[in-house]
């Protein structure tokens, strides 16, 4: 049972019909999935949810799909929030958790986006996807599209890691490497999926990848005993995963669960490519295209993510910042987390290590604040960017 009513255009708030294939809104704006929370709130349980699979598909009543038999999951979700006390003592804040998503099916956080996204593409009639991405979209869409029997186009810049391009050849995708950036690669999409018939699966450009990143707010709810911490740090490239928090945090508020405090959300990104941190100290609403992106945390270089003005959204009512990490701190925090609490991370989630010891230091942040930290993917599909620290011989 879903209690979906409509879509939204986030920009205008006019109104869609649910159950129809949907890409961006006529105004070239996001949409947004919208819930009967009223009837939800009469009708649905704390301990429904905590009864239901041990996936992210326990919070189903609060997702888009109508029919079971639709959902297409490997298992995603329910990953760990790890208290991590030696590394809050060596950064000097009392109480530190690593929520840690490279313990997800394909190694990311996208495996919950793609689930989602997957799932009601099967549902309303899709038989073939196409998207750009960075490295871990791709990996997850390519295995979720597999998992679907579906056809998947994938097209990546050519210098992502070989985890990802390796995990979309052996899932069948049509894996595309582009000599440029995502938003390269987006164009390919852009021009080609008419013809090709693909649907467009691209970030923010369907509304349903965002149900399920949702999905990591309303997990950290449920993990903290139906609460929710002082401040959370998000690694931000298209920024899906801050904006689904956001709105799930706002869902969980209507449904009674949790109460109207709100984390501070602190957007980190590379000092490579960093639009949004830019936007937002200029006061602005939106980002302007970074040139020249260069990161070696891939997830992180992408040049103007099309939901930038929902991000920025977020981090000014929340009262939370932007903040922007060289490649060289972020590789050294990789390591303040593995040496102090065995977790091998991410570039994107090491960033944000780097950034709480930076707003610590400049006292935006205080030593009593509870804080979360978003680890996006596992150690292990970055290889090629860890061992630049530990040359062999």
């Amino acid at each position: 049972m879903t209690f979906v009513s409509h879509l939204l255009c986030s920009k205008t708030g006019e109104k869609f019909p649910a159950g129809k294939l949907h890409n961006l809104s006529p105004s070239g704006a996001p949409m947004l999935v919208h819930y009967d929370l009223e009837k939800a709130r009469s009708a649905l349980t704390k301990e429904q949810i905590t009864a239901g699979p041990s996936s992210m598909w326990r919070y189903g009543p609060l997702l888009p799909v109508t029919d079971p038999a639709n959902i297409v999951s490997l298992g995603e979700g329910l990953t760990p929030l790890v208290a991590t006390p030696r590394l809050g003592k060596r950064l000097g804040v009392d109480k530190l958790w690593v929520k840690d998503e490279g313990q997800n099916p394909t190694g990311t956080f996208k495996a919950r986006g793609m689930s989602c996204a997957v799932s009601m593409a099967k549902e309303l009639g899709v038989t073939k996807l196409a998207a750009p991405s960075a490295g871990n979209a791709g990996g997850a869409m390519a295995s979720y599209g597999a998992a679907a029997g579906m056809e998947v186009n994938v097209f990546m810049p050519k210098d992502v890691p070989e985890a990802n391009y390796i995990e979309c050849m052996m899932a069948g995708a049509n894996t595309t490497l582009v000599d440029g950036l995502i938003s390269d690669c987006g164009k390919i999409v852009a021009e080609r999926k008419d013809a090709e018939g693909w649907f467009d699966l691209s970030t923010l450009k369907e509304p349903y990848r965002i149900e399920g990143k949702k999905t990591m707010g309303l997990e950290l709810a449920e993990q903290l005993g139906w609460r929710v911490p002082d401040v959370v740090f998000y690694p931000t490239g298209g920024g899906v995963g801050m904006i689904g928090m956001w709105k799930a945090f706002d869902e969980l508020e209507q449904l009674g669960w949790i109460g109207s405090k709100r984390p501070k959300m602190i957007c980190v990104q590379a000092d490579g490519c960093a639009p949004i941190v830019k936007a937002f100290d200029e006061g602005k609403e939106d980002s302007e295209f970074w040139e020249n992106a260069a990161t070696l945390a891939s997830g992180l270089r992408v040049p103007k993510a099309i939901g930038d003005f929902l991000v920025l959204r977020a981090v000014r009512e929340s009262s939370g910042t932007c903040i922007a990490i060289s490649d060289k701190d972020l590789l050294d925090a990789g390591v303040w987390l593995a040496e102090t609490e065995g977790l091998f991370v991410a570039p994107e989630g090491s960033a944000c290590i780097a950034a709480l010891d930076q707003l610590l230091k400049n006292g935006f942040l205080k030593k009593s604040d509870e804080v979360v930290i978003y680890n996006t993917g596992t150690g292990y599909k970055y290889l090629e960017n860890w061992s630049t620290l530990y040359p062999r011989g």
